[in-house]
């Protein structure tokens, strides 16, 4: 839902894995369904007869499409290898693999860049699937899924996407993405980004970044990492190395309020680089819920940090999480918080995910077990009221947004921004400025529960204290080692967050 209304983000997992295979000499097409038809992917299978198609599964609500356009793909291509990766398809591969029957050959879980080319070597030769890293079929699964050598050896290879300027994400039209560094230290039960990395970090070269950003024609780009600028001293060395090339861009990155707080210098300094925008992960405005989210963190201080990036002069975007269990009373508070402050914010759905620990920790049952309900604006929970009237009360706090910083209000306030992007052809701000009704409607999102639901996922296992959360990892917790960051920022981490991993 997210997508038809506030941004649309270049695919940079199948960029990079794409550039993955160009450098062993295969000859590779992208194709994003973004912003792509399923009749231009009918038109490119009949005319290049692809060997290998590789779809990626990065979110679980788009499971049941790759599964029955990898059903299309055999039937045309029946000697093509079709195989699956990505974030959601790693926590999910045996049932992926059980729904589409032998349509999909295999699974490759975890980093796609670092087997890719072994799995397509093993496909070519007739070789052993299951003898590469990460990968899963019928047969069973490969060895653990191994990390990239190093996250500065592949540039994605963007000249491969034909419909660049589709990209954005609010005024920033059209936007790039990039990446500074990977994986998450803290252990959210509701995030699934530490249980795939492992809780590792690995972090790029500075100056292999400001290469890549020298080379991005897009005025605006979007930082992909989990939580932006954890390494203080990482962030300031990639902004000299972009000050020195004299690189002037609109950014926009998401991090955490303690973040923010410890590493002011960093933030001040990229708002003068061109830092436009900043997502933040509230998730509470209560004690409760911070503590029930593992988020150590007091109200205080994420309040603190919203003054902070006010007297910067940098727009913000916070993110609270509704509870399936909210009430009437609660909504109307809420409401009446968002009202009060002038950051835009966001309101997403509580949802236990595979690969999260509230998916193996909750006590409530799944109501459904649909995946295009599991997209962070539909209750998969029981809910304390009637299903229809939580989605009323859900939509009329996010009206807050759209009569805030949306339609006639939004386009008063950026008049001049918005003819400047009419001017130069772009529309996607513009167009989202009114989409808010159409896409966030209480009755489509009841509607959507009763659809024909013909893939389900397993449930969870049943929840008890003996669920391992280490037994949903991707890549195997690796310690201390896997964090490339200094002693001081690791005490940090570990003062931030409640875990033992």
């Amino acid at each position: 839902m997210y997508t038809r209304v506030f941004l649309r983000l270049e695919p940079l997992g199948l960029e990079t894995v794409a550039s993955a295979m160009r450098q062993a000499g295969h000859d590779v097409r992208l194709i994003d369904l973004q912003v792509e038809t399923h009749r231009d992917l009918d038109r490119i299978l009949r005319d290049w007869r692809p060997d290998a198609l590789c779809f990626s599964g990065n979110y679980l609500a788009n499971i049941p499409e790759i599964i029955d356009l990898a059903r299309t793909v055999k039937q045309l291509l029946p000697h093509c290898f079709v195989f699956v990766g990505g974030h959601s398809a790693s926590f999910t591969a045996s049932d992926v693999l059980r729904h589409a029957e032998g349509a999909i050959d295999c699974i490759l879980k975890g980093e796609g860049e670092a087997s890719v080319n072994a799995l397509l070597h093993a496909v070519a030769t007739r070789g052993d699937l299951l003898a590469v890293p990460g990968a899963v079929t019928n047969e069973g699964s490969g060895p653990p899924p191994r990390f990239v050598e190093s996250l500065d050896d592949i540039l994605p290879a963007r000249d491969l996407l034909r419909h660049r300027r589709k990209y954005f994400i609010g005024t920033l039209d059209p936007c790039a993405s990039i990446e500074f560094a990977r994986g998450c230290p803290w252990d959210c039960v509701f995030c699934s980004a530490w249980t795939f990395y492992g809780r590792s970090y690995r972090a790029r070269s500075p100056e292999v970044i400001a290469e890549e950003l020298a080379s991005i024609r897009e005025p605006g780009v979007f930082i992909v990492d989990d939580v932006a600028f954890v390494h203080a001293e990482h962030g300031m060395e990639i902004g000299r190395a972009v000050e020195r090339r004299g690189i002037r861009k609109q950014y926009y990155l998401e991090t955490r309020g303690d973040v923010l707080l410890r590493n002011k210098d960093v933030f001040r300094y990229w708002r003068s680089l061109g830092l436009q925008y900043m997502f933040i992960g509230m998730e509470a405005i209560d004690a409760a819920g911070l503590k029930a989210f593992r988020k150590r963190i007091t109200l205080d201080k994420n309040f603190e940090a919203l003054e902070f990036a006010r007297s910067l002069g940098i727009t913000v975007a916070l993110n609270l999480i509704a509870d399936p269990d909210w009430d009437r009373e609660r909504f109307e508070a809420v409401r009446q918080w968002c009202l009060e402050i002038p950051e835009i914010v966001n309101i997403s759905v509580n949802t236990p995910y595979p690969g999260t620990e509230i998916w193996l920790r909750e006590q409530r049952r799944l109501t459904s077990l649909d995946y295009r309900l599991y997209d962070i604006q539909h209750a998969v929970l029981p809910t304390r009221l009637p299903l229809d009237e939580f989605y009323a009360e859900l939509v009329r706090t996010q009206q807050v947004l759209n009569r805030k910083h949306m339609g006639w209000a939004a386009l008063r306030g950026a008049a001049g921004q918005a003819m400047h992007l009419l001017m130069h052809g772009q529309t996607n701000f513009v167009r989202m400025l009114w989409r808010f009704n159409s896409v966030f409607d209480p009755r489509l999102q009841l509607g959507d529960h009763a659809r024909e639901v013909r893939y389900t996922m397993s449930p969870p296992p049943a929840a008890d204290a003996s669920s391992n959360v280490k037994a949903v990892y991707v890549h195997g917790p690796a310690g201390r080692k896997s964090r490339r960051i200094d002693e001081a920022t690791e005490k940090f981490v570990d003062e931030t967050r409640m875990g033992t991993n």
